[in-house]
């Protein structure tokens, strides 16, 4: 989803992304999670669902394996 702010554009991850990323945000709000944990869930969810990540998700898969 792209959006235009003020004349720039603003590229939105995908609608299960931002889902998942505002349900951190609020938790993290509601001190139900810790909002270190809360950043490292975030980047990490992020990492997982990049297309340029694949190296990362790879190495992830790697470690599940172990």
């Amino acid at each position: 989803m792209t959006l235009d702010v003020f004349g720039a554009r603003l590229e939105l991850p995908p609608a299960e992304q931002l889902a998942f990323l505002t349900g951190l945000g609020l938790l993290a709000a509601l001190e139900i999670l810790e909002w270190p944990v809360a950043l490292v869930l975030a980047v990490g969810h992020q990492l997982a669902h990049s297309h340029h990540g694949r190296v990362m998700r790879e190495f992830g898969e790697a470690l599940e394996e172990a």
